[in-house]
């Protein structure tokens, strides 16, 4: 892709600065997720620790959506993904050599900080860096590159467990990512300032883009600012005030906030509880990653398919049939715990999940477009990704304490139950908040 003969964007200088280093970082990413109840697991953890050292890394991510705004908007986006790399490292190393379930859960909380930091900074970046005209589809392509690691990270891991024999030399594969993301960072030049390396955090003389009228302008046709401005101004605001935010935007936060909420829930229960099944099945650590590696696959397969979805019938048409089907697939992993054949039913079970969540892929990130105030939208979008994340980092916790008191398959049947409850709330309550062409 290259730009125009008559626009000096240059869009092969954002793919190299701002996707390259996402994609290595998501695929380091998708790497550790399946590995690390896995990990836990061969360092003594009982079932219900081993789901609790994983949600560290969405409780970590959680506790970081805090805090990013302000590293981002102080330091600048490069100096923050550069550094959300280094910490991630040192946080991996930690999980590298941990010998016992605590340090681990140590290591996996550091990665879940950083990644939060990476991905406002990533975000902040892509908006600052892409002109406005095509942001919107640089933004989903983004998303797509996201789930590509998600894709590829499992089979890595699982290559190299199966080479070295130990399941903590998968975090390996995201130290190689991360160093490889820093790299790329410091040496692929920003094509707004043409600078390399870290930069001063100020943004004040980057040059504007050449279509930078394309963005607000004043009542005499002025541009109001750059693209750059827009991105500074987006992070400031995202940091700012978050819990006004949340008091302000209360009712349809509380109301359609907690079906996002438990989106995110099914979503990241999904990734602790496959690993989990896997290990009470009886899977091997290399072929646990394969299969949530093969599943990563249906479910990047159909992340443009569900926006197509959304455009054409609506937003429900899309979460309704994530939510039920997630739903149905916990209730078929509870149910299936008396089966001879659990692995087949594991399987399966992996990949219909992985259908049910492509089918929803994009939905948080297009409700929020669609709900947030036109005239500052940076500060409700930032609300509201915090409930997903809420929901997200929620959900491992619950799985892990069912399955404590109960058992794995009790722990399913609740999350099962979640689904139905979140699928009714959005039921309810988009139609309330979203025009009819929309719903």
């Amino acid at each position: 892709m290259t730009s125009t003969p008559n626009d000096s964007f240059d869009l092969r200088g954002v793919l190299l600065s701002g996707f390259l280093p996402a994609a290595l970082f998501a695929i380091g990413e998708g790497a550790i997720i399946p590995i690390i109840p896995i990990a836990a697991d061969s360092l003594g953890a009982s079932l219900a620790i081993a789901g609790f050292v994983a949600s560290l890394i969405l409780v970590g991510e959680l506790i970081g959506d805090v805090p990013s705004g302000v590293v981002v908007a102080r330091i600048g986006e490069r100096n923050a993904m550069i550094g959300a790399a280094v910490v991630s490292v040192l946080g991996l190393l930690v999980c590298t050599a941990a010998p016992n379930p605590l340090v681990l859960a140590v290591g996996v909380f550091l990665v879940g900080l950083s990644t939060a930091v990476f991905a406002l900074a990533r975000h902040a970046y892509m908006t600052t860096a892409i002109p406005l005209r095509i942001r919107a589809r640089a933004l989903s392509s983004l998303g797509g590159v996201f789930r590509f690691g998600y894709f590829v990270g499992p089979f890595l891991a699982a290559g190299v467990v199966h080479l070295t024999g130990t399941t903590q030399s998968a975090f390996w594969v995201h130290v190689v990512c991360c160093l490889g993301a820093a790299v790329v960072l410091l040496v692929i030049r920003d094509p707004a300032t043409g600078a390399r390396g870290l930069q001063r955090p100020t943004r004040a003389s980057r040059p504007a883009p050449a279509d930078a009228t394309d963005g607000p302008r004043t009542t005499d046709g002025s541009a109001t600012g750059t693209p750059d401005h827009e991105g500074e101004q987006f992070v400031k605001e995202e940091s700012e005030g978050l819990f006004r935010t949340l008091r302000s935007h209360h009712r349809v936060l509380v109301r359609l906030g907690s079906g996002a909420a438990l989106i995110g829930a099914m979503r990241a229960g999904r990734q602790v509880i496959l690993p989990l099944w896997a290990v009470a099945v009886g899977l091997d650590d290399s072929s646990a990653a394969l299969v949530i590696g093969i599943a990563g696959a249906v479910d990047f397969a159909l992340f443009y398919t569900s926006g197509q979805i959304m455009d054409r019938w609506g937003r429900l048409a899309s979460a309704l049939p994530c939510m039920l089907g997630l739903s149905i697939c916990y209730f078929l992993l509870a149910w299936s715990d008396h089966l001879d054949a659990r692995v087949g039913w594991f399987i399966a079970v992996a990949m219909a999940m992985s259908l049910a969540n492509g089918v929803g892929s994009g939905i948080l990130m297009t409700l929020g477009a669609d709900l947030a105030p036109a005239d500052r939208p940076a500060p409700f979008l930032g609300a509201w990704r915090f409930t997903g994340d809420l929901g997200s980092a929620a959900a491992p916790l619950v799985i892990s304490g069912v399955t404590a008191v109960a058992t794995i398959a009790v722990a399913s049947g609740v999350m099962g139950v979640l689904g139905l409850l979140g699928a009714g709330i959005l039921l309810r309550y988009v139609p309330r908040y979203l025009p009819r062409s929309l719903r």
